[in-house]
């Protein structure tokens, strides 16, 4: 135990996001975004084994061996939680470990527009929280979840694999739910929930179609719903929806969903121009009679223009929010355009400038060293 809590006093220490762990590499810790070599000798099968086998907790054991893998958070008292993969690979073993804070972040320190508090502020319905893996989706679910349960009385059921930001009392009551721990699987999870009174539910992923009609099926029963889908965009997101369905039900859904959807946050972090950390660009689609009728009519390819023109309700194309991260001097050009989908827009503020999307900033190390 000894041994890993050095590495991850080490993450914590340099405000990393990741630890990796994998035999036959050296530890890298994930800075800003970038995976940096740990001064360190490289770590043997038999290291990784021994430093993250007894965390495994017990009941995922037989898991673990019959699949490869296993999913589950790790509470390293008051230094911090982890959420953990532990896996096989060609080499051996390897763990990647990320750092989940202690305590939840406002939605004003994460500088999130002011209408995702306006969105939380629903009795009932859907909202969508996407984005690619590592783009802070927990976290900001996290802190919609926090402002709820200072601004009303209420039953906040929260289903996750593993449980992350633990919550406390405010004004609301806390059901914090574990798959695999507390809970066979997140529809299992939901049917349950139905029943148990709630005014907010949070499911930490929609992986599949039954998962998805429960969560639609709880909005139009009077319950708020918060959920996550690693898609790239609000538009993909609502696509992804309906998609998961058969063809013959994909009607009844866009009826279902045009209905009980609140809005759609799509983000991603972005590097900051001193290199000392990362801000979310965040899109925004929130439900209208327009939205609401191109969702019905199955016209999901034209909800992109009715995001353009929705700024005055609080909508934002991703690429409008990277332009004003920009104008304000956040971040630099050159990462608006690795991270814009129109390039064609970013290129006029790239002129005289040489891209290079592998650079590395000029003042972030190559290696983390070890102390």
């Amino acid at each position: 135990m000894q041994r890993i809590h050095t590495f991850l006093d080490l993450v914590l220490a340099q405000g990393g996001s990741d630890l990796h762990l994998v035999a036959g590499n050296p530890p890298r810790i994930r800075l800003h975004g970038i995976a940096y070599e740990v001064k360190y000798r490289d770590l043997t099968a038999d290291d990784i084994y021994n430093l993250v086998f007894d965390l495994i907790p017990e009941n995922l054991h037989s898991d673990f061996k019959e699949k490869g893998n296993a999913d589950f958070s790790y509470d390293y008292g008051a230094s911090g939680r982890f959420r953990v993969n532990v896996f096989q690979h060609l080499g051996g073993l390897g763990a990647v470990f990320r750092v989940i804070p202690t305590e939840v972040i406002s939605l004003n320190k994460l500088g999130l527009p002011p209408v995702l508090k306006n969105l939380t502020r629903h009795r009932k319905g859907l909202i969508l929280v996407t984005g690619p893996t590592g783009s802070g989706k927990s976290t900001t679910l996290a802190s919609m979840i926090d402002f709820i349960n200072e601004e009303r009385h209420g039953h906040i059921i929260t289903i996750e694999d593993p449980v992350e930001f633990v919550h406390h009392t405010k004004k609301c009551l806390f059901s914090q739910r574990e798959v695999g721990t507390h809970t066979p699987s997140f529809s299992k999870a939901l049917m349950s929930a139905l029943r148990e009174d709630p005014d907010v539910i949070l499911v930490g992923e929609m992986r599949d179609q039954e998962t998805i009609h429960l969560a639609l099926t709880a909005a139009e029963m009077g319950i708020l719903v918060l959920a996550t889908l690693h898609t790239n965009g609000a538009a993909p997101a609502v696509d992804r929806v309906i998609n998961a369905f058969p063809a013959g039900e994909e009607p009844y859904v866009r009826t279902m969903l045009s209905t009980s959807l609140i809005g759609v946050i799509s983000q991603q972090l972005v590097r900051k121009t001193d290199n000392k950390g990362r801000i979310p660009a965040i899109e925004i689609l929130i439900n209208n009679a327009a939205v609401s009728n191109l969702i019905r009519e199955g016209k999901i390819d034209q909800i992109e223009n009715v995001i353009q023109s929705g700024g005055m309700v609080g909508m934002q194309r991703m690429d409008t929010a990277l332009m004003r991260l920009v104008d304000a001097q956040l971040i630099s050009p050159e990462e608006a355009y690795f991270k814009s989908r129109v390039k064609a827009d970013f290129e006029a503020l790239l002129e005289g400038r040489e891209v290079d999307e592998s650079k590395t900033p000029s003042d972030t190390p190559d290696s983390v060293n070890m102390n």
